[in-house]
């Protein structure tokens, strides 16, 4: 397992899609849950749920993602080894590795926010009693007025933080799919208010399925991370760039037009191109799309992700724009 994943601030584990056996769970998840690694090494998944949770597991969990391929922000109580219900929000999404079926579960605990949550409650429930009392209860009332004000503060920020990590990607550290998606919508309505241009382009590594079974999955893993990296370096300030899918990213560039996106994917490609690779060849095929009236998400996504196709289909290591239809 990558070392960043395996200690990212948040719970990972894989198990099997069809007999919910539990493959590999990250240093985050185990401390979490109190247990050592060979301890959860082949085990049902039930053996990490709470009891009322397995009922919810297997009659809405796993027919959704067996349906959609994916589970968002869905509260669970997971089990930990010495007894206790561990609150945590969690998404799930189906993957094939090896030929193989699997569901990737990352978990973020939820301890913290709900005591903030009831921390804040409790405050205000005395803050209003409060305000009846005499003087010296409203000495104290300021005071319980500065707690009330430090808790929402920090929840707050916990918000901010559970946000953000269920906005990211947690191997590569880019934003994901779900931000990627939502930030088109936002940047598509704004064009259609007032005429704001944006352009997006989608890069896939070529022939990363080579590398994944010549060198395994770790070294596939690190190119991903590494091409981020580029990526995120090599991108404007107001750039969005997302792990789209597998080998698969994009970037959304706000007032962008046709030559500037272009110029973009080229400066991308050829970066790649260039960087050092540890005695790997990496390159990318780009495609490239600009917004223009009537575009939808699905429309402007299709255009870009037929212009990638004739990159790869053209040989790959290319940048090819995707003309609008006159």
């Amino acid at each position: 397992m990558d070392t960043q994943l395996n200690h990212a601030p948040c719970g990972y584990f894989s198990i099997t899609a069809e007999g919910l056996l539990l493959r590999s769970a990250n240093q985050t998840l185990l401390q979490m849950l109190g247990y050592e690694s060979p301890e959860l090494a082949d085990r049902h998944v039930e053996s990490i749920l709470s009891l009322a949770n397995r009922l919810f597991f297997h009659t809405y969990f796993y027919p959704y993602i067996q349906l959609y391929g994916q589970v968002k922000e869905m509260y669970l109580a997971l089990r930990t080894k010495d007894g206790r219900d561990l609150p945590v929000l969690m998404n799930g999404v189906r993957l094939e590795r090896g030929g193989e079926l699997f569901i990737d579960c990352v978990a973020l605990e939820m301890n913290k926010r709900i005591e903030h949550e009831k921390d804040i409650l409790r405050t205000k429930t005395q803050l209003e009693a409060l305000y009846q009392a005499t003087q010296e209860a409203n000495v104290r009332l300021e005071q319980l007025h500065a707690e009330y004000e430090a808790k929402q503060q920090e929840l707050l920020r916990l918000n901010a933080q559970l946000e953000a990590l269920a906005s990211t990607d947690p191997l590569t550290g880019l934003r994901n799919r779900r931000f990627f998606k939502d930030s088109l919508a936002e940047l598509l309505a704004a064009y259609a208010k007032n005429g704001q241009p944006f352009s997006m382009l989608i890069l896939d590594i070529d022939h990363f399925k080579k590398i994944n079974d010549t060198y395994g999955h770790p070294v596939g893993d690190l190119v991903l991370s590494s091409l981020a990296a580029l990526l995120r370096s090599a991108s404007g300030s107001a750039d969005i760039a997302a792990r789209y899918g597998g080998e698969e990213f994009a970037v959304l560039m706000p007032g962008a037009d046709r030559a500037s996106v272009i110029g973009a994917a080229e400066r991308y490609r050829a970066g790649v191109e260039a960087a050092s690779w540890e005695g790997l060849r990496i390159t990318i095929s780009v495609g490239a799309a600009t917004v223009s009236p009537g575009d939808t998400d699905e429309t402007l996504v299709n255009r870009a992700d037929q212009a990638l196709y004739a990159s790869k289909s053209g040989g790959r290591n290319r940048v090819t724009y995707g003309e609008t239809e006159r």
